[in-house]
């Protein structure tokens, strides 16, 4: 094959081998702009990916360090209260009690509150507040009803042990 193209090549006049020389270089030379101008294309948004990953490492990195202050922090004492004795204080204290249908607490470590009406929003307020306090939602059932924004809940609440 390689004889084939050598002969071909020499049975060219010298003026036809120029010729398809400086064709082929043009050639190589179009190709080289366009592999040259397909990678400074693709650099500007790579430098921009490379600032977002940095500006996102940094964040990460302050993320971790307040975790781990987070984890190294005590715990708040656990109120002594009894369970039901302070879910009873959170309501009354988050205006809640006119809801309540009734509040049991079937033993120490477990409370279950009904409320026959309440605004969703303000229970979810009230569930913050008492996760703050170390208490924590073991069990949920929540219906809406036809008043917008309002709902029928029945939860129970477990004091957590912290770890």
């Amino acid at each position: 094959m390689t004889s084939a193209l050598l002969t071909l090549w020499q049975s060219r006049s010298p003026r036809e081998r120029q010729a398809w020389r400086v064709v082929l270089a043009l050639l190589a030379l179009c190709l080289c702009a366009a592999l040259l101008a397909g990678a400074l294309g693709a650099r500007e948004p790579l430098r921009r990916d490379v600032a977002a990953l940095r500006a996102d490492t940094l964040r990460m990195q302050q993320q971790s360090l307040e975790l781990a202050q987070l984890r190294a922090a005590t715990p708040p004492p656990a109120d002594p209260r009894p369970l039901r004795a302070m879910v009873q204080s959170s309501l009354d204290g988050a205006a809640l009690s006119s809801s309540l249908a009734s509040l049991e607490a079937p033993d120490p470590e477990h409370v279950v509150v009904v409320f026959s009406a309440v605004a969703f929003a303000d229970w979810l307020q009230w569930l913050e507040a008492l996760a703050a306090r170390q208490v924590r939602l073991e069990s949920c059932r929540v219906e809406a009803l036809p008043t917008g924004g309002m709902v029928g809940v029945t939860v129970t609440l477990v004091r957590t042990t912290p770890p």
